[in-house]
């Protein structure tokens, strides 16, 4: 049987080859950084993070070059020593490969100035955002405190990054901009409905789950950065596009994903609300007739350690997929396409950005992990955050000008 990592080579050489006639260093960079992500092992928040960090750096280090005439070799030069300077501070466990991969991407180009200003203006943009970025919360103490009474046992895993809603965001005014509204109150109608549709469709002994809705939860259990960016790709390698354009579409991508965390782990650790496996055990302690309590239910897909509301996943894809549609601003929507090493390496399409980002949302019931209103919720937010991207990054384009993206508030 193939390990993750393995599965995970042949997504990122499927993405590659995929997009080989029109990717520029942007895109192919962006590979190899999700490559390193993965084999270091982070968890998805802080990978999230870093990703952004990166693709701020390359940005910064692309838009610092001279717009007119703009050498291709100082281009490439410039994204590789963005990406190498950024990812050996934040990856230091990956530094050879780093390292390596650096000197394969530069080593192919002749020697000369363009080469030199390239090097020179990448290592600078990607120590100037490390530095504005060094304090902005990610590394503070976490001081989560588990809810009980003297002497009474909870499961002792530690929750994950309870202090990203302290955390300074890249686009929004503050963690708490796009907070929701509370979850449904236990004795409504629409907790009864999605109580009793997760209870059905997200057990793992479920026998209304469809085969295809199993293959979608199987798809989505896989959470890292490299899903979205396969489907930013999908829009990256299209046809006339250039290595500025895509270099603010990655850089407004990602800043835009750690925002939707940042959001969404401000109301989740605000609201606390139980996951279905707990809820679901307890149905009979919601005081609601129609919630009929299942002792033994478990969840299809593992339950990730944060609380419930709203959905994570969710708030990722409504911020890529308002991302895309801005892009495009009106234009076809290319077939979008991603891989997933938690389903073996396969591949999903989409030919509209809502199926896409519906997808997401379904998957997320289908694996027991989250209610209806909450992937609803969270698309929401996701959307917002993912506008105030757009509107961030993209109207910054004007003629042959380019207004760089900030690197911090």
């Amino acid at each position: 049987m193939q390990t993750l990592k393995q599965l995970m080579l042949a997504c990122g050489l499927a993405a590659g080859l995929a997009g080989a006639a029109q990717a520029d260093a942007v895109t192919d960079w962006n590979v190899r950084a999700s490559q390193f992500v993965f084999d270091a092992k982070m968890g998805t928040p802080p990978a999230v993070r870093l990703m952004a960090v990166v693709q701020t750096a390359v940005q910064e280090a692309v838009t610092s070059l001279p717009r007119q005439g703009a050498d291709g070799i100082a281009v490439d030069a410039a994204v590789a020593a963005a990406n190498r300077a950024a990812l050996v501070k934040l990856l230091p466990t990956q530094e050879a490969a780093i390292q390596a991969a650096f000197q394969a991407a530069v080593g192919a180009l002749p020697e000369g100035t363009a080469k030199a200003t390239g090097l020179a203006t990448g290592e600078r943009a990607a120590l100037a955002v490390l530095a504005a970025r060094g304090n902005d919360g990610a590394g503070a103490a976490e001081s989560y405190r588990p809810t009980t009474a003297a002497g009474v046992y909870v499961p002792t895993a530690a929750p994950a990054v309870p202090q990203w809603a302290q955390r300074k965001p890249w686009l929004m005014a503050r963690p708490d901009q796009f907070r929701p509204a509370p979850p449904p109150a236990l004795d409504s109608a629409l907790w009864t409905r999605d109580y009793n549709e997760v209870k059905a469709l997200g057990s793992r002994a479920s026998t209304t789950r469809s085969p295809e809705q199993t293959a979608i939860a199987k798809f989505w259990e896989f959470s890292l950065p490299s899903i979205y960016f396969g489907v930013v790709r999908s829009v990256a390698v299209e046809p006339g596009r250039d290595v500025l354009r895509n270099a603010r579409l990655y850089a407004a991508s990602a800043q835009a994903m750690d925002d939707a965390l940042i959001a969404v782990m401000d109301a989740k650790y605000h609201y606390h609300f139980w996951r279905p496996a707990t809820a679901i055990r307890n149905g009979d302690a919601d005081n609601n007739a129609a919630t009929e309590r299942d002792a033994g239910w478990v969840a299809f897909s593992d339950n990730p350690m944060h609380p419930e509301y709203p959905s994570a996943h969710s708030i990722l894809a409504g911020a890529v997929g308002a991302l895309l549609q801005a892009e495009l601003a009106g234009a076809p929507v290319p077939v979008l396409a991603t891989t997933s090493p938690s389903a073996g390496g396969a591949t999903r399409r989409w030919n509209r950005i809502d199926d896409f980002t519906a997808e997401v949302a379904n998957a997320r019931i289908y694996e027991g992990i989250h209610y209806r209103h909450s992937t609803e919720i969270g698309l929401a937010m996701g959307r917002q955050i993912g506008q105030l991207a757009a509107a961030r990054h993209f109207a910054a384009i004007a003629g042959e000008g380019v207004q760089q993206a900030q690197v911090a508030r």
